[in-house]
């Protein structure tokens, strides 16, 4: 079983998870809005009401930001994606139960889309294989259930319709403003699972 990542055990410890955690929040916001390029550590800081070289207390450069926030993001897709089809349930039921998960993903963090479209090449290139990797075995872990769904599918063409339904639902953030309205959820989740093929 992995280690829980240790807490903080004192109230410094504390507010400084705190506050590290608040210049991801400000940096998602201000990095979707106007790009890496464009925002400055002091544009954090300010965000968050510190100063910009009180921002080197928890990250050594901008680049770190982001490397956390695309990294996170990643992990996120790729540990939710595992979760689902860990669950051993009929392929079908997976299917959709992918689509929902990936519905989450849009619908409550829509800054980290434009980001991951925007400002994946800025990472550093050891941090981009890295997030690039953690993609494809999430496109995998659709194919594989694709195919299972309907096994007369080749992998090619599994992979193919995988990126089409990303593509559908990760428009959310450009189609739907951006806070997307929940309204679009349903739509989304039709056209998705009727792209799949799956009855809903």
């Amino acid at each position: 079983m992995q280690e829980l990542e240790a807490k903080p055990t004192t109230v410094r410890e504390q507010r400084k998870a705190e506050r590290r955690q608040q210049l991801l929040d400000a940096a998602a916001s201000l990095f979707a809005e106007r790009g890496f390029t464009s925002v400055r550590l002091e544009d954090l800081g300010a965000a968050v009401g510190i100063s910009g070289p009180a921002v080197y207390r928890h990250f050594p450069n901008k680049e770190a930001v982001l490397v956390e926030l695309m990294v996170g993001i990643s992990e996120y897709l790729l540990d939710g994606g595992r979760a689902v089809v860990d669950r051993g349930e009929v392929a079908v039921d997976t299917v959709s139960a992918l689509v929902e998960f990936h519905l989450d993903f849009a619908f409550d963090t829509p800054a980290f889309i434009r980001i991951q479209d925007r400002d994946l090449q800025s990472l550093p290139e050891g941090a981009r294989r890295k997030v690039r990797r953690m993609q494809r075995e999430y496109v995998e872990l659709w194919v594989e259930v694709l195919c299972a769904v309907d096994p007369e599918l080749n992998e090619a063409d599994a992979r193919t319709t995988a990126h089409a339904v990303f593509g559908l639902i990760n428009s959310t953030p450009y189609s739907a403003g951006r806070t997307p309205s929940r309204s679009a959820r349903p739509v989304l989740r039709a056209m998705a699972l009727g792209a799949l093929g799956v009855s809903h």
